[in-house]
């Protein structure tokens, strides 16, 4: 792309706030900082809003500004009314189904006005020669109460890769999490919430950081149990040893070349292959473009084009080109095995929720949805309309990381939502709760604005891009309510004003975690004081265990990485933290000493346990006191993100006699028998 002349800025920044691109941020001290004009002008123009120069930003105006017609489908919420911008009220309105009714329309300053149904779902709304959908919000999403029968109930969280079963070939699998989730519910819980299991790189598994997928609309094969769906004794995976950490690249080409071994001999298992014959018929179009993306991905890979798709000759960089039809017929059976593959990963996954379910979990899996996706994979090759392109997200510099962050990921594109009727955002959260009885949408603060950085550009030179959070809040709420699931949003570091609100109002859970709890003065919230329509934890996958809080192990990682010795000053403010909230274990009558590790995570549990939080979830690693976490922000190699794994079966984990007692708290606190509210 050839870089724009710069424009006058006044100009400029009109274009820039009708395109949505905010021209101010304020940083974490709330000081205010205005975009400079080369950043608007870049983030415009990748945006496809021509602004190089006068004549050129007048036309991109004029064309944002020009009276639009009534959109493809609006959003509503039940019982409440609808604006019909530029619609006069005489016009004959009607709600189409089995029985059509007239809507009467009422005068309103912007056109006309009328009452949505009650009933929640999608109807089609028609006005005059003109229809559109009318996707209509329930008052709230399904709640903890609702599903679980439990006022306030409690779950785990689990990094999947990071179980181990006997036989698993170095990387955990959902079978895994099945055994997980019925040794859970004996205790009472009612939940376990999965790191993401969307689609990576089959053939670059060193690519294996769950949160940079190569689809969110695919699963992680890597991630499948290969006895979901075969008969006993079938099965002969190979164990990895006691290694502490998975060997992605070793562990991925054992496992795929025994998925393979089994889809060559698919016919000799005659239900399984009835299945999966049924499932090949009619995969769908992601699917099977996802199917054929991984088998010319290995191709081009293995012919030395390199494994992203926008460096592939011309031709194969269009899944519509006559070139990948003739790869797609020549290679039919290797596409047909990536199928299989898929096939597999959803029959898993299927089999974990329902044994999760049958052993009495009233919610089951909670699936999580990555924020972003790889701009070097399937979806994006197969989809491109659908994303940002020349862009990638982050977040401006704050406390933390200085210069800010850019994480490589593309995203859904504010224009092609309002072109597709919200489709590219629907078929995600649809991919997301197809067998799960919740999601977690990783920072639900990009369904109302991303930061955004030109490529090439420093993490700290963005912008931020709005989004229509309440319409897309109202789809997450429809489609929680369609699978009759929870749906919580991961709302954690600088909350734009009034998304909270927006998320309660909807019954969409947010986030409350434990080291963030805190008061004007720093001291730990009492747990009575946490919000109530919301999910309580002791940490996250992105932040220290509280064992390895306790030991200060994120100070020594950090320190290790940058070669220096931990800070004097870091180590004083850690001591002042666990002085925090050991006054504050005390005064909720949970433990006057603290006199280890041990003893932190067992107060941390008891903690979040009495949180006035309708689910409280623990990562696995607390459960189990473990020092180290999943990941470690802001590295790549430094640290082994996404590598750790447990010792032990999880469920052999859960039998020794302190992890069992805090399970039992758990129970007591809120499983059967807790006082409810």
């Amino acid at each position: 792309m050839t870089a724009c002349r710069q424009p006058d800025p006044l100009p400029i920044e009109a274009l820039a706030r009708a395109a949505g691109v905010s021209i101010e941020w304020a940083d974490a001290f709330a000081r205010p900082h205005r975009v400079p004009v080369d950043t608007l002008e870049r983030v415009l123009c990748a945006l496809g809003h021509p602004c190089g120069t006068p004549a050129d930003i007048r036309r991109s105006l004029a064309a944002l500004q020009a009276p639009q017609d009534l959109p493809g489908l609006m959003t509503a919420d039940a019982g409440r009314e609808v604006v019909l911008p530029g619609i006069v009220p005489s016009v004959p309105a009607e709600l189409e189904g089995e029985t059509p009714r007239r809507v009467t329309l009422r005068p309103h300053r912007e056109g006309s006005v009328f009452t949505a149904p009650e009933t929640p779902g999608y109807h089609v709304l028609s006005i005059g020669a003109q229809s559109l959908r009318l996707a209509v919000a329930p008052r709230r999403a399904p709640s903890v109460a609702e599903r679980t029968s439990r006022a306030r109930a409690f779950g785990v969280a689990a990094q999947v890769y990071g179980l181990r079963q006997a036989g698993d070939g170095g990387i955990g699998h959902l079978g895994a999490v099945a055994a997980l989730a019925e040794r859970l519910a004996g205790f009472g819980a009612h939940a376990v919430a999965l790191s993401p299991l969307h689609a990576l790189f089959s053939a670059a598994p060193e690519r294996f950081s769950p949160y940079s997928p190569s689809s969110r609309l695919a699963l992680n094969p890597l991630l499948a149990d290969i006895a979901a769906f075969l008969p006993p004794g079938v099965i002969d995976g190979e164990d990895e040893g006691p290694d502490a950490f998975i060997d992605w690249p070793r562990a991925a080409r054992r496992k795929l070349a025994y998925l393979r071994r089994l889809f060559d001999t698919l016919d000799t298992f005659p239900e399984a292959a009835g299945d999966f014959r049924a499932f090949a018929a009619l995969p769908g179009d992601d699917l099977a473009r996802h199917a054929l993306f991984e088998a010319l991905h290995a191709a081009m890979i293995a012919g030395g084009h390199g494994p992203d798709w926008r460096k592939w000759p011309a031709p194969l960089r269009d899944p519509e080109s006559p070139e990948v039809a003739d790869f797609a017929s020549a290679q039919a059976n290797e596409v047909r095995f990536h199928l299989f593959l898929q096939w597999l990963a959803a029959r898993s996954l299927a089999a974990a929720q329902a044994r999760a379910r049958a052993a009495g979990m009233g919610i089951g899996l909670i699936s999580d949805l990555a924020v972003g996706l790889d701009p070097a994979g399937s979806q994006a090759w197969s989809r491109p309309g659908d994303l940002l392109a020349g862009l990638a997200i982050g977040a401006p510099p704050d406390l933390i990381n200085v210069a800010g962050q850019n994480w490589g990921l593309t995203a859904i594109s504010p224009t092609a939502l309002a072109a597709q009727n919200f489709e590219p955002f629907l078929a995600a959260i649809r991919a997301a709760l197809r067998h799960a009885g919740g999601v977690r949408i990783d920072h639900i603060l990009g369904l109302r604005r991303l930061w955004l950085v030109p490529d090439g550009a420093g993490a700290g030179e963005g912008a931020y891009l709005t989004y229509p959070l309440q319409d897309l809040l109202r789809l997450v709420a429809i489609e929680a309510h369609a699978h009759g699931a929870i749906a919580i949003g991961e709302d954690l570091g600088t909350v734009p004003e009034g998304l909270r609100a927006e998320m309660t109002a909807l019954g969409i859970l947010g986030m409350r975690v434990l080291p963030f709890e805190r008061d004007e003065d720093g001291g730990f919230l009492p747990p009575e004081d946490w919000q109530r329509e919301a999910v309580g934890m002791t940490s996250t996958h992105d932040l220290p265990t509280i064992a390895g809080w306790w030991h200060g192990r994120d100070l020594h990682w950090r320190a290790r990485i940058t070669a220096s010795d931990v800070a004097a000053e870091a180590l004083t403010a850690r001591a002042g933290e666990r002085t925090a909230f050991t006054t504050a274990a005390a005064a909720a009558g949970i433990a006057t000493l603290l006199d280890d590790a041990e003893c932190a995570v067992d107060a941390a549990v008891a903690y979040v346990a009495q949180s006035a939080c309708d689910l409280a979830i623990i990562p696995l690693e607390d459960l189990l006191g473990l020092d180290e976490s999943p990941n470690l922000p802001g590295t790549v190699d430094e640290h082994p993100n996404w590598r750790r794994r447990l010792s032990a079966p999880a469920e052999d984990l859960l039998a020794a006699p302190r992890i069992r007692a805090r399970l039992s708290l758990l129970q007591q606190t809120r499983g059967e028998g807790a006082a409810q509210r």
